[in-house]
């Protein structure tokens, strides 16, 4: 856009030759007339670009095209890597092989910069490297810093697991390539929670899935099976860059890899790897460097949302998170930001025993309450059979979303016999359960609305 700016009015501003022949300077203008056609369409379309980013509603009329001087022209890539990348939804950082950012921190700057941080394994300086530094330590402004504000929190949990497993601290950068550390982000491709555990991984590293709880949300449940993970993959690759590959995309795709280059290095496969998963490890070090030089760059986390101290209780009955609100005076949003794994606003105690984190200066109240009081507070409302069968059979849902029917995938189940059978369609069905393919699992849960 701003090349194509700047041969407009060039081209405007050159004198023509009073000499020129009337066929050339014909075939001049109307190709100026061309290019200037063109960028008033452009200039017409941003307007209504920057309503559907926000989320408003487009215009019925468009609005005055804005006046492009070269400093707002300049700016337009920083505003879609803002619009396009400041979303609440977990996705993979765009592929920037093909860009080639600037910076007015210099090269050399950056490579020192980078050995210093003295990192687990080493660490190349290239442009697909750099774009991601330059992405995270000066694109992602907003993002980055309500990141920061919540690895004060999430990061302590992260060292604790990862000591316990021998792995390098450094990892805990994964979560906010993942995630950037909200605990209930969720994917399109049906990913969920700090670490982004698919349905069927998340199974088999020990997660519970089911009607009211998704352990895929649970900090400590969720890093321990993703730090487990991590050391199964460096047990398979030897080798942590190949390792974090296959974190994202599988370990058979980065073994494919490794076949088609023949070699077992992270820069020989990188061509070969999928194309989401090429740019995964580049990220994790742009992450790592903006947070190691945040102040550099004028990042200062944002002001920290969770509880600097969370009390754990067990519990071991049904217990509704209203029934410790209207009971105990806990903020529903506290209880349900540090209780996201809890679908519903129930914590299922009964079932076997369960975990309840609440902000420490609630818990001497908590402490204080009648339990009897407590577990009877309007327990036939919020927890009466016939609610907790609703919730069971996806039919009803406490929070207040829409009523929806829970299968279960069985041996031979396929989407379009699902879809079948409920009356809708196999794209529905992908729709509502952020599904990128039609491959299913026993045991997996399918939402039909």
């Amino acid at each position: 856009m701003k090349r194509l700016t700047a041969i407009v009015l060039l081209a405007l501003s050159l004198p023509f030759c009073v000499h020129a022949q009337s066929g050339e300077l014909a075939r001049l203008r109307s190709q100026i007339d061309s290019l200037q056609t063109l960028v008033d369409s452009l200039r017409a379309a941003e307007p209504i670009a920057e309503a559907l980013a926000e989320g408003n509603e487009v215009p019925a009329v468009a609005p005055r095209p804005m006046d492009f001087t070269p400093s707002v022209t300049d700016s337009l890539l920083a505003q879609w890597y803002r619009n396009t990348w400041n979303r609440d939804i977990a996705a993979p950082t765009p592929d920037l092989d093909s860009l080639r950012l600037t910076s007015a921190v210099s090269d050399s700057v950056m490579v020192r910069r980078l050995a210093a941080m003295n990192p687990f394994f080493a660490l190349p300086f290239n442009d697909v490297v750099k774009n991601y530094m330059i992405v995270y330590s000066e694109k992602r402004g907003v993002a980055m810093q309500q990141a920061m504000s919540q690895s004060s929190y999430y990061f302590p949990i992260f060292e604790e697991v990862f000591c316990c497993y021998g792995i390098p601290l450094e990892l805990k950068y994964l979560a906010v390539v993942e995630s950037m550390l909200k605990p209930t982000a969720t994917s399109r491709a049906g990913a969920k929670g700090l670490w982004q555990f698919m349905y069927r991984t998340g199974r088999t590293y020990g997660l519970q899935i089911d009607s009211f709880v998704d352990e895929r949300m649970d900090v400590e449940k969720s890093t321990d099976a993703a730090a487990r993970y991590l050391r199964d993959l460096h047990r398979i690759f030897g080798d942590w860059p190949l390792a974090v590959s296959a974190y994202n995309c599988g370990a058979g795709n980065v073994n494919k890899a490794i076949r088609r280059a023949g070699k077992k290095d992270f820069w020989a496969v990188y061509p070969y790897l999928p194309r989401e998963t090429r740019g995964y490890m580049p990220a994790f070090v742009g992450v790592m460097y903006a947070f190691n030089y945040s102040r550099d760059y004028g990042l200062e986390a944002a002001r920290a949302s969770v509880p600097s101290q969370v009390d754990t209780f067990h519990i071991r009955k049904n217990l509704h998170f209203k029934q410790i609100n209207e009971v105990v005076g806990i903020p529903l949003d506290d209880l349900r930001y540090l209780n996201p794994k809890y679908y519903n606003d129930i914590v299922p105690g009964s079932g076997g025993t369960c975990t309840l984190n609440i902000p420490f200066e609630w818990s001497a109240g908590f402490m204080g309450a009648d339990q009897d009081s407590l577990y009877s507070h309007r327990a036939t409302e919020y927890l009466s059979e016939q609610v907790l069968k609703d919730i069971e059979s996806g039919k009803a849902s406490s929070s207040g979303g829409n009523a929806r029917t829970v299968y279960t995938v069985r041996s031979g189940d396929t989407l379009s016999h699902i879809a079948r059978r409920y009356h809708t369609s196999v794209s529905q069905l992908k729709s509502w359960n952020h599904l990128r393919s039609d491959r299913l699992s026993i045991g997996q849960k399918i939402y039909i609305y």
